[in-house]
């Protein structure tokens, strides 16, 4: 330990690690200052004109992109400041690359299955989708997931490249949509009838559309027991399930008042016969 009575080399210690405490202290006020700037640098580009014309779901990728990349780019200037090599960085972070990339396969085709929902925008924030085997509301595209929220609001997360591969099935993109229901009715019923009925109980409702077709009621399949009737109508995206339920009940108990009998009853009837 003779060395430690060195004054030369100790001096020269003294210096190294002043001189680290220094670049360290300094590294620290840039990352605390660079944290600070990113924040404020995200708030600002949230705010600006060009922000509030973008689409929700464009939006948060392209600022979760902006705050990764900034990121980037402080840790990289603190790697300076702390005095190592750029070269020695950049070869080591080229060999890294090389390595995570492989390791991360499928992270890498979420990022660019992200980057493609951007450009073809099979739905946007807000839409109600069916994909990948999950239903829900859009809630963001992320950089590797999207957030769907379900009916009853449970929090779904898919991978990009899964949803970019899978069939997308929006409900609400477009701005009206028909309503399909299936009615039954013992076989002895007059067909006529029933369709008159359902006719009537549809054109009725304020919520139903003329255009671009008026309602549609008629006999689409029979058997042994029973008769089946179809009715289609036409509606705003937003009334589909307020007018569906309101059919499903009105005709019901339309079909009730009016003596309209079930294909049970009609069993139950002729066994008691």
């Amino acid at each position: 330990m003779s060395w430690l009575n060195d004054t030369t080399l100790r001096a020269e210690l003294l210096v190294f690690f002043v001189r680290l405490a220094g670049k360290a202290a300094f590294a620290l006020i840039v990352w605390l200052i660079g944290r600070y700037a990113i924040r404020l640098l995200l708030k600002l580009a949230d705010r600006s004109p060009s922000a509030a014309g973008l689409d929700p779901m464009v939006h948060r990728f392209v600022r979760s992109f902006l705050k990764t990349a900034l990121y980037l780019v402080l840790l990289i200037s603190i790697v300076g400041i702390l005095g190592v090599p750029m070269a020695s960085v950049v070869a080591v972070l080229a060999s890294a690359g090389v390595a995570i990339g492989l390791a991360v396969q499928g992270s890498l085709s979420n990022l660019a299955g992200g980057v493609m929902l951007l450009i073809f925008r099979p739905f946007h924030a807000g839409d109600y989708v069916d994909a990948a085997g999950a239903s829900g509301t859009v809630q963001e595209v992320n950089l590797f997931y999207t957030v769907l929220l379900s009916v009853d609001n449970k929090r779904i997360t898919i991978p990009n490249g899964s949803l970019m591969n899978a069939n997308v099935e929006n409900h609400t993109a477009e701005p009206i949509r028909r309503i399909d229901l299936t009615f039954s009715c013992a076989r002895g019923e007059n067909p006529r009838r029933i369709q008159a009925l359902m006719q009537k109980e549809a054109e009725g409702h304020e919520k139903v559309l003329l255009t671009p077709a008026p309602p549609f009621a008629r006999l689409t399949g029979e058997s042994k027991e029973e008769l089946l009737f179809t009715l289609r109508v036409w509606c705003n995206t937003g009334d589909y399930w307020n007018l569906y339920y309101d059919l499903l009940q009105g005709i019901t108990e339309c079909f009730a008042e009016n003596g309209v009998k079930s294909p049970t009853a009609r069993i139950r009837m002729e066994k008691e016969a």
